[in-house]
């Protein structure tokens, strides 16, 4: 019972200290009057994308790195279908999608497929770690490209005191996000390992728990009508986890893993992206009838990984 307190209390920390470290983050490149969409889907993205990359990289130094692996793959799975589908939903009316943003979808779809196709055989070497990490940094300078500065912002001029300010407190939240990371990893295995549970449980619950900054971030900005900064923070989380934290990991130390985890979990994270995209792409909108569409696919990938995930037991200890 103590170590499923301390469990919750290391993921609020991770929760609370991801939330402070977006507002501050966002505060600071809004005012580089940069697009919107470059803004959510790079510097907000990044920063959102630290709670499972922490989790990830502190389990690959414990020794099971297949725990990180699967945090990544099923926060991704959930950013991807929950996330967006309680954007909508909580915010009350359909999400537009700019055209530009669509045309970009088959890029989308490709560099999702990529840490699949080198995890087929069930490992990942420093090579392909490496590789990963380019295709997410190209990706990147892809979009930036892609997407040109914002003349028409408004975002007032930050002065030297408030841009010292919020560095300061960005710093202090990623070093809240360090420690919340670790004790996770830590108290969360200790869980599984005292009920006999598949690791794969806890990490899903984990891996939907780390998703709570970008949808809180993602709410705030559709009820602002800043769509594009929620557009561009979930997907550019889900790009950056997929590739260049994977290929973090492997770049740490080669590991093999469970090939099913490929096969359950990284395929549901490549049907989500297509059937969200296909869902934009109908009228440019988001509508709500598609987000409830989108949570019943959340609770089939849930209902696989009990079913077939959990009693398989797939990630090695």
């Amino acid at each position: 019972m103590l170590n499923f307190l301390w469990l919750f209390l290391a993921l609020a920390l991770v929760v609370k200290s991801a939330d402070y470290s977006i507002r501050y983050a966002a505060r600071l490149a809004l005012s580089l009057k940069l697009s919107k969409y470059v803004v959510g889907f790079t510097i907000v993205a990044a920063i959102s994308a630290l709670p499972e990359a922490l989790i990830a990289v502190s389990s690959s130094l414990q020794g099971i790195p297949s725990f990180g692996l699967g945090t990544l793959l099923g926060s991704n799975v959930a950013d991807l279908s929950v996330v967006f589908a309680l954007v909508v939903l909580i915010a009350g009316r359909s999400l537009k999608v700019e055209s530009e943003i669509l045309k970009n979808r088959l890029y989308y779809t490709i560099v999702l497929a990529a840490p699949l196709l080198l995890g087929l055989n069930g490992y990942y070497s420093r090579a392909e770690g490496a590789s990963l990490i380019a295709i997410g940094l190209f990706f990147y300078f892809f979009v930036f490209k892609r997407n040109r500065r914002d003349k028409n912002s408004q975002a007032p001029k930050t002065n030297l005191l408030a841009a010292a300010k919020n560095l300061s407190l960005l710093i202090l939240s990623v070093a809240a996000l360090l420690a919340g990371a670790y004790l996770t990893v830590k108290f969360a295995t200790a869980s599984a390992i005292i009920l006999g549970i598949s690791p794969i449980l806890i990490a899903l619950l984990v891996g939907l728990g780390t998703c709570l900054p970008e949808l809180s971030f993602s709410i705030k900005a559709a009820k602002k009508s800043h769509e594009n900064l929620a557009l561009g923070d979930i997907l550019g989380t889900v790009i950056t986890d997929a590739t260049i934290v994977v290929g973090i990991l492997a770049l740490i130390k080669p590991f093999a893993f469970d090939q099913r985890i490929i096969f359950i979990t990284g395929l549901f994270m490549l049907f989500a992206i297509i059937l969200l995209l296909y869902f934009m792409k109908t009228g440019n909108v988001l509508t709500k009838q598609e987000s409830l569409l989108l949570l019943l696919f959340y609770l089939m990938f849930v209902l696989a990984e009990f079913t077939i995930g959990g009693s398989a037991g797939c990630f090695a200890w």
